[in-house]
């Protein structure tokens, strides 16, 4: 661990700062694929025909203790439809484009922060090169030739320092935001998916309800008798 002990020495105040932003990446990118691997995580063809064979068997409340049973995007949208069954199609399908639209944004939260924090440590990784560089000149500048050598690795260390782990960071960024904006459009097209067909399977059952509970046609003989 000499080495990193030597980092934080000569890295300079501005490398502090980019460790501190190397934490909230981190922290950042273990929350969303917590999230993805989670509760996120659902397998919608799946839990589409379990649906399909509760409300097949007309066991409407299995069906909404099943949604019940994960807090899924794809299971909210499923509860917000089977609620509104008994108000008809319109309903049904509202309340399940409102629930998606209110998921959406918790599946695709702070993943764009990563472009951004890309972006900030490797202006401050700059920066503390820039920085490191004009320290260096001034130092060399006033110093005796016995002591220049030394402040020059110095000044040019502290540079190179704060130019790697700002690059450093930033690759981090990069990698983790394109592997959860990856799975952030798929679920988004699984749930967009998996609403569409369940709005389907709910007007198929409610129209088979509808047709059992139906009276029947007169027939011919009864329209004249009458």
């Amino acid at each position: 661990m000499s080495w990193l002990s030597e980092l934080f020495q000569k890295g300079g105040p501005l490398l502090i700062v980019n460790i501190f932003f190397l934490a909230i990446v981190i922290g950042v990118i273990v929350e969303r694929a917590i999230y993805f691997l989670g509760r996120g995580h659902l397998n919608a063809k799946a839990f589409l025909e379990q649906l399909r064979k509760l409300l097949s068997a007309n066991n409407v409340d299995r069906a909404k203790k099943l949604c019940d049973a994960t807090s899924a995007p794809v299971a909210r949208v499923a509860k917000a439809g089977l609620n509104r069954l008994h108000r008809g199609e319109a309903a049904v399908a509202q309340a399940m484009e409102e629930t998606m639209t209110d998921a959406l944004p918790e599946v695709k939260t702070r993943i764009g922060a990563l472009w951004s924090l890309a972006n900030i440590t490797t202006l401050i990784g700059l920066v503390g090169t820039i920085v490191g560089l004009i320290n260096t000149f001034a130092a060399v500048g006033n110093a005796n030739p016995a002591e220049r050598q030394k402040q020059l690795s110095d000044g040019i260390a502290e540079a190179m320092y704060n130019t790697a782990v700002g690059l450093f960071i930033a690759l981090i960024c990069m990698i983790g935001h394109l592997i959860l904006s990856s799975a952030s459009k798929r679920v988004v097209s699984d749930l967009e998916a998996f609403n569409l067909r369940f709005e389907n399977l709910l007007a198929e059952s409610a129209a088979a309800g509808t047709g059992a509970r139906a009276p029947a046609a007169p027939t011919e003989d009864e329209t004249q008798g009458a």
